[in-house]
């Protein structure tokens, strides 16, 4: 499914114009008209979907089978020390873009680039509740 209102589906389709990096039947790879540095580049799938809980487990395999040959790629070209992989699910995790898609960040010493991580302990007890939880859930 494609959804002609999305900017993605659009870059995708040839519809409006990208630096394309790959396409195949699952996957299409472009830069970032926004970099967070050099580099920067999104894979989405082809098909529309919102979250990634959304897309069938094939879809996304097809999809993430790019990311160990783009992050190499990406590391050789840009000559980057390191890189974050990051994908935003929903509107609270800071998605704009209401397509599923992968950022690939190229990273060096000392760049602008941050995150807030305030990591946290659990109470005791409660990471045992959570992770049984998780497990029934994904039995059902």
């Amino acid at each position: 499914m494609i959804d002609p209102a999305c900017i993605f589906c659009k870059i995708a389709a040839g519809q409006i114009p990208s630096a394309k990096i790959l396409a195949d039947e699952h996957a299409f790879a472009f830069m970032d008209i926004g970099p967070l540095a050099e580099g920067h580049l999104l894979l989405i799938p082809r098909q529309h979907y919102v979250t990634l809980d959304q897309m069938p487990s094939e879809q996304a395999a097809g999809l993430l089978r790019h990311l160990p040959a783009l992050c190499r790629a990406l590391k050789q070209a840009i000559g980057c020390e390191g890189l974050n992989v990051l994908q935003n699910n929903g509107r609270v995790a800071h998605q704009v873009v209401q397509h599923v898609h992968f950022h690939l960040i190229p990273r060096t010493s000392g760049d602008a680039f941050g995150f807030n991580w305030p990591a946290d302990k659990y109470p005791a007890g409660r990471m045992e509740q959570l992770a049984a939880a998780i497990v029934a859930a994904l039995k059902e």
